[in-house]
């Protein structure tokens, strides 16, 4: 009958065990956090190594149309740069240390690298240091690329920001280069950054809106020992944790710090 084989069932049944009730992972916390407190610490602009980070980057030879003196809002002043571009490239930045580079021999310990140019094919070298950031040289990626190796150690380092970066900073930093190796060429010459941060504001990416971002306006002076000096300004946009989410460079030899054509318009993104 049925009353039997609901017996039955029931002689068999076993007592489930108890369970834990279902959990995530924990979440691993955030390495950094904008406080929003009008500058940037050095703690607020440490290298991701290992981490990639996403930017679109307009192609060479294609000039873009930029407002760097931005307009202002209720809050400050506003940069816009979210207008999305069919013909933008897509550039992945991943920085790493020295450890099996070929040149790390020349650099001091706690160097990190980044791409230096779209390819990656040159590299820079930076260290961040309590009293900014510095570039300590450039070098070929390849030991021996098909173009000629490059090794350029600036004496002493170029400080690219200083710490805590703040609206009203202006300095100019000088490396020099000696016995240095440009495209397999013997090499010398003297760079020099004149370097303001002049504003602060919001911006607005493609993808992305951010709040207190600091403009660093960068004049370039690149001297030879033989050949032509060359200038080019280039305008960033440093955000807390993000580090540069936004950047403008100039054509070689324009003078005017808003120029409204940029040889280069790199932003985060994807």
């Amino acid at each position: 009958s049925l009353l039997l084989g609901v017996a039955a069932c029931g002689e068999n049944l076993t007592v489930p065990p108890d369970r834990d009730p279902a959990s995530d992972p924990p979440v691993a916390p955030l390495e950094c956090l904008p406080n929003l407190d009008g500058k940037i610490e050095r703690s607020e602009l440490s290298p991701a190594i290992g981490t990639a980070i996403s930017y679109v980057v307009s192609p060479p030879d294609t000039s873009r149309s930029v407002d760097l003196t931005g307009s202002e809002g209720e809050d400050g002043t506003e940069w816009d740069f979210s207008t999305d571009y069919a013909d933008d490239q897509s550039l992945s930045v991943t920085p790493s240390t020295l450890a099996g580079k070929w040149y790390a021999a020349s650099f001091q310990d706690g160097a990190f690298i980044t791409p230096f140019n779209r390819a990656g094919t040159l590299e820079s070298i930076g260290l961040s240091t309590d009293g900014g950031l510095l570039l300590l040289g450039i070098a070929s990626r390849d030991e021996a690329p098909d173009e000629g190796q490059t090794l350029l150690v600036y004496e002493p380092p170029i400080t690219i920001l200083k710490f805590p970066v703040e609206v009203g900073q202006s300095f100019v930093s000088a490396g020099e280069i000696t016995n240095g190796v440009a495209l397999g060429l013997p090499y010398a010459g003297r760079d020099t950054y004149e370097v303001d941060v002049d504003a602060m504001g919001s911006v607005d990416l493609i993808q992305f809106t951010f709040d207190q971002v600091f403009r660093v306006r960068t004049k370039v002076t690149v001297e030879p020992a033989v050949g032509t000096a060359v200038t080019r300004l280039q305008t960033s946009f440093y955000a807390e944790c993000f580090a540069e989410v936004a950047r403008a460079t100039s054509a070689d030899g324009e003078t005017d710090p808003d120029f409204t054509d940029a040889a280069e318009l790199r932003r985060l993104g994807y």
